[in-house]
């Protein structure tokens, strides 16, 4: 149910490193949230040369920038452990001082979005939801999901080695 969007300037990521912090958003996202891991959705784009700003600037700095777009409903106390989940993922897997990272959380109600095909559930009504969903799809994304509980249980085992 989020949408995740990792933009960054004056720097680069590896394959490896979006690999990673795609994978941190997810993890942190299901575990504060409760939410299916193949609801998340990550996106990076790379800030073209002179085309971030501040105050009027050219920002000469490496910085990165995540926008979560989530379904609102949650508490207050919940988001703020989100938030701060997912700038430690960002420091971690960029080495960037937490300075130089933004977060942003945007709430959107649920019946303003659509998600493999359906508007989505208010908070909690996930599994009717998904029931209603066709028999492929459902097939679909338990298999992410499988995939998923699969590829974090290997790195429990390996570290990033599987990489």
């Amino acid at each position: 149910m989020p949408t995740y969007t990792v933009k960054y300037s004056n720097f680069k990521l590896t394959p490896k490193q979006k690999k990673l912090i795609a994978e941190g958003i997810t993890k942190t996202h299901s575990k504060f949230t409760g939410a299916n891991t193949f609801f998340a959705q990550v996106i990076f784009q790379k800030n073209e040369n002179n085309s971030h700003f501040m105050g009027g600037k050219f920002v000469k700095n490496k910085e990165i920038f995540l926008n979560g777009q989530i379904r609102a409903g949650r508490t207050s106390a919940i988001k703020k452990k989100l938030i701060l989940g997912l700038r430690e993922v960002l420091t971690k897997n960029t080495k960037l001082k937490k300075d130089f990272v933004w977060v942003y959380l945007e709430d959107l109600p649920p019946q303003q979005m659509i998600e493999y095909g359906e508007i989505l559930p208010k908070s909690g009504g996930e599994k009717k939801w998904f029931n209603s969903l066709s028999i492929s799809l459902r097939k679909r994304l338990k298999r992410l999901e499988k995939q998923w509980r699969l590829m974090e249980n290997l790195t429990k085992l390996f570290g990033s080695k599987i990489i």
